[in-house]
C-alpha cells in the first residue's frame, strides 16, 4: 500500500481528545456556528485547577442506569484508550487520589466552621432577640 499514515486518519490515544473527536463528529463544524461551539468545547482529563474547588452537578438522565439496560456491555474512556496506547492512566489516578485527599481535607475544615458558626448563633441569640425583632418588623 502506498499511503503513508503520518497524513492521517489520525487517532487520538487521548480519553479527552476521543470525546473531543466525538463531538465534533456530531457538530457541523463547517459552520462558523459549529466552529464557534467547537472553540468553546474544552476537554480535560481529571479535574484540573479551576474546577477541582467548583461544585460538581449529575445529570440523572446521563447516568448508564438510567439510559442502558442491564444486559448491555459498556466500556470505560480511560480503559479503552490505555488499550490503543495512551500512557497516562497511573499518573491521571494518583493526581486524582491526591486531589481527593485534599478535598477530604477541605470539606472537613469546611464542616468544622460550619459548626462554630452554629455554636456562636446558638450563644449570641438571646443578646440578638432585640435586634431580630426590629429587623422582622423592617421585613428582613
Amino acid at each position: 500500500m502506498n499511503t503513508n499514515p503520518g497524513r492521517g486518519p489520525f487517532h487520538f490515544k487521548s480519553p479527552a481528545r476521543m470525546v473531543w473527536r466525538t463531538i465534533r463528529g456530531m457538530v457541523n463544524q463547517k459552520t462558523s456556528r459549529g466552529q464557534d461551539a467547537l472553540a468553546r468545547l474544552s476537554t480535560f482529563e481529571g479535574i484540573p485547577h479551576p474546577y477541582d474547588k467548583k461544585k460538581r452537578v449529575v445529570v440523572p438522565a446521563a447516568l448508564r442506569v438510567m439510559r442502558l439496560k442491564t444486559i448491555r456491555d459498556y466500556t470505560v474512556l480511560g480503559d479503552l484508550a490505555a488499550s490503543v496506547g495512551w500512557k497516562h492512566k497511573d499518573l491521571l489516578k494518583k493526581l486524582e487520589d491526591k486531589r481527593k485527599v485534599k478535598a477530604e481535607a477541605f470539606f472537613q475544615k469546611k464542616k468544622a466552621k460550619e459548626e462554630l458558626k452554629k455554636k456562636a448563633v446558638a450563644a449570641a441569640e438571646g443578646d440578638l432577640a432585640k435586634v431580630n425583632e426590629v429587623l422582622a418588623a423592617s421585613g428582613y
